[in-house]
């Protein structure tokens, strides 16, 4: 396929914007990148996709997302709201997660996917929980991702919440899953844990030995207060210091949030190269408090930017990021533009080519993985490298999103999708989800 008439955004080492230039792929990678008219000669077979000088870049990277969180929305818990996050993990999470079953594990993957193509997401990291639907749970999800194209991770969270034989399933369905899908070219998996509070040590030690060779763990690590709490009243170990003395941090791993930890677990998690993602909305939303973002971005920390299954916007979580740390700072130097780009750019690519290792991504160079995306902007001050940010930040909307494509196949072209019918998602979701409600109102009782 050969992609002309584009305004290329390139990123990579030596970020431009390449006006009215083309993009040769094949095999799912770029091939070839140059003017238009220099390219157009060579590829005279090439199928054409006319980008009319749009915007074209590298699609997005969602660094930690739950796609079965898709039936929540719109469901409203019942009672008086839940005071906190442990409250909110017991009535709204911990009891919707019991009311899944595999047609409606396949069903919310759907709903979360199309949202990812309509707004731009190429690749998205997921954390899983299906306590009644545990063996095979993640190939569910692997269809729905095969079926409409995207890239993905997956992962099933171990707990020992709903008992030791349920987290030993998950212990099984995570090895049986990074085994099964080690060649995919674009799915692949890795050891789902849900956080410390609910893990013993048993439970860890026997993750860590199962954990099989070259892969990591995605944890959640102090979202709360509470995580900490649990691991100083338990273990007489802060969170970061328990999981790296039993060995669950390293370059694969995945710690989400990471809000209420200290200088030393920054340094040990620096230590272990562990990646770090951010959630601002969904933090935000459940009223947990802000990461020490500039204090990790100074350090060097290896900071991505997820999403935590809320909407599939990732737009919005760099707008919402870059105001946040702000506001609880006081300081609008914080969270400045360079450093979201760093976060949701540079940090979100190197974290996702360690599951696809010889492939690069977010950056349209030769050589680079086809995961692309258009984006129908048209910005009343000039665009240029160095006020990109900005522009994204101040000016991108979802919704300009044009065409999506993912290892060089075309989901979406001129906002239509072409793997998957919306409609037909649509009405299937509708017609399940009222059985999941149902479940979810006797299992929050």
């Amino acid at each position: 396929m050969l992609i002309t008439n584009a305004t290329v955004i390139t990123w990579g080492d030596d970020p431009q914007i390449l006006t009215d230039y083309a993009l040769y792929i094949d095999q799912g990678v770029i091939q070839a990148l140059g003017p238009t008219e220099v390219l157009t000669p060579h590829y005279r077979e090439a199928e054409r996709l006319d980008a009319k000088g749009q915007l074209v870049m590298p699609g997005n990277v969602c660094a930690h997302t739950h796609f079965y969180g898709a039936y929540a929305r719109g469901l409203a818990i019942p009672g008086e709201p839940p005071a906190d996050f442990p409250a909110i993990l017991r009535r709204l999470w911990w009891a919707l997660d019991k009311s899944l079953d595999k047609s409606t594990i396949y069903m919310s993957t759907l709903v979360c996917l199309v949202d990812a193509i309509k707004h731009g997401i190429t690749t998205l990291i997921d954390h899983h929980a299906s306590p009644n639907a545990i063996p095979g749970s993640l190939d569910v999800i692997a269809d729905a991702i095969d079926r409409v194209g995207l890239r993905a991770v997956l992962a099933y969270e171990v707990s020992d919440r709903d008992g030791q034989e349920k987290a030993q399933a998950g212990i099984e369905e995570n090895v049986r899953f990074i085994h099964a899908y080690k060649n995919h070219p674009r799915i692949r998996g890795t050891f789902g844990l849900h956080a410390s509070m609910t893990l013993s040590d048993a439970t860890l030690k026997a993750c860590v030995d199962a954990l099989p060779q070259d892969c990591g763990f995605h944890i959640h690590v102090a979202e709360h207060e509470a995580d900490q709490q649990d691991s100083l009243e338990k273990y007489q170990k802060r969170v970061v210091q328990r999981l790296f003395d039993l060995g669950v941090l390293g370059e694969k791993t995945i710690a989400a949030h990471c809000i209420h930890i200290d200088e030393q677990e920054r340094a040990l998690l620096k230590q272990t190269g562990t990646w770090i993602t951010h959630q601002p909305r969904s933090n935000m939303n459940n009223g947990v408090g802000a990461m020490s973002f500039d204090d990790m971005m100074r350090e060097n920390l290896r900071v991505c930017l997820g999403n935590d299954g809320f909407s599939n916007n990732m737009w919005a979580e760099w707008k919402t990021a870059y105001l946040l740390h702000k506001v609880v700072n006081r300081d609008p130097r914080s969270a400045n533009g360079t450093d979201i780009v760093q976060m949701a750019i540079y940090n979100n690519a190197r974290l996702v080519e360690q599951f696809f290792s010889g492939s690069r991504f977010g950056e349209l160079t030769e050589g680079a993985a086809a995961d692309i995306i258009f984006v129908d902007y048209k910005p009343y001050t000039p665009i240029t490298a160095n006020n990109l940010p900005w522009h994204i930040i101040f000016g991108f909307e979802s919704s300009m999103v044009t065409t999506t494509i993912v290892n060089g196949t075309v989901l979406m072209h001129d906002r239509k999708l072409l793997t998957i019918s919306e409609e037909v998602v649509i009405e299937d979701a509708l017609s399940m989800v009222n059985k999941v409600w149902k479940r979810y109102q006797e299992n929050v009782r």
